[in-house]
């Protein structure tokens, strides 16, 4: 007789979370699973749960960011993990330290994680291979940012239960976001509709290859059950996509006179209020960005967990 063992589910996490396409449908069920339990968490008095005592996670930011770094740190303090936070503004990168050898420095430290924010595409892949540490993308420049998608994936499911064949109307700035992408994939693999909406110059060619339709008109919006805005990344513009911020306000911002009643409106944050989403939408009891802000603790709870805490096994006896 001789045994093996063999991880409980058929799907696990892989080793890092650089993109959505690193999950299968399954994997992203986990996750959205885990945070529901760690959702529950948050609404006890003592929040805190000991998964990752002992442990450091290090959060390695090069762009300015509120909600993800607040939220990823927030996540892996009350899973008790010890919490190192770097900003490329007062840190030896202002003194041309590479990343490279930034990352090489805080693995000094033993992290269980890195979570990196850069402007460059394809940054959080490097740095998987200049560390043990499992690695987190929160945003590379204008490729993903998978953990916004798991989150508006897990706030829609709390919504509507499913998102089979759910339609889903991405509008705005899809060629400069990285969010759009992972969105896509996310919402795709989930079992929803997607369609891409801005104008000609703000939609990335071959976006079709992602599974999605794209217009650049809102006429059908009519038939999107939620519609998922997108802000104006001027600084990530070097050239005039549009002729200015009113007239583009006047042709694609999402206001109630575009809204009909029971669709759902989503926006990653900040918001540039009056320009692609009015003021009354945005205090409106269709938006769900308030729930989106406050998935992100739950959500990035759970990567941190399915990422850093091994699966128990099962013995099997032949």
């Amino acid at each position: 007789m001789s045994s093996t063992t063999h991880p409980i589910g058929k799907n696990p996490i892989p080793r890092h979370l650089i993109s959505i396409d690193d999950l299968d449908r399954a994997a992203i069920e986990r996750i959205l699973d885990r945070a529901e339990s760690f959702a529950e968490v948050q609404g006890r008095e003592i929040k805190k749960v000991p998964a990752l005592r002992g442990r450091t996670v290090v959060n390695l930011f090069y762009e300015a960011s509120t909600r993800t770094s607040s939220s990823f740190e927030l996540a892996a303090k009350r899973l008790s993990a010890d919490v190192v936070s770097v900003r490329s503004i007062g840190s030896s990168v202002e003194k041309g330290e590479s990343l490279k050898d930034t990352v090489q420095t805080l693995s000094a430290y033993d992290p269980a994680a890195i979570v990196i924010r850069s402007p460059h595409v394809g940054a959080a892949q490097l740095v998987a291979g200049w560390t043990s540490a499992a690695v987190i993308n929160a945003g590379d420049g204008k490729h993903e940012h998978p953990t916004q998608a798991l989150l508006d994936v897990f706030t829609l499911r709390r919504e509507l239960g499913s998102l089979d064949d759910v339609k889903i109307w991405i509008v705005g700035d899809v060629l400069h976001s990285r969010v759009a992408r992972s969105d896509i994939l996310a919402f795709r693999r989930m079992g929803a509709a997607v369609t891409v909406c801005a104008p000609p110059t703000l939609i990335p060619r071959g976006v079709e290859a992602l599974g999605c339709q794209a217009t650049p008109t809102l006429g059908g919006l009519d038939e999107a059950d939620v519609i998922y805005v997108l802000r104006m990344q001027r600084e990530r513009m070097r050239d005039s996509f549009v002729p200015s911020l009113r007239e583009y306000a006047e042709r694609y911002q999402i206001n109630s006179a575009r809204l009909r009643p029971g669709q759902l409106v989503m926006h990653p944050g900040p918001v540039n209020r009056g320009v692609e989403l009015s003021g009354e939408v945005i205090d409106s009891d269709q938006a769900l960005i308030g729930a989106q802000v406050k998935a992100g603790v739950a959500v990035r709870m759970a990567v941190l967990y399915e990422l850093l805490v091994p699966a128990p096994v099962l013995a099997v006896v032949a």
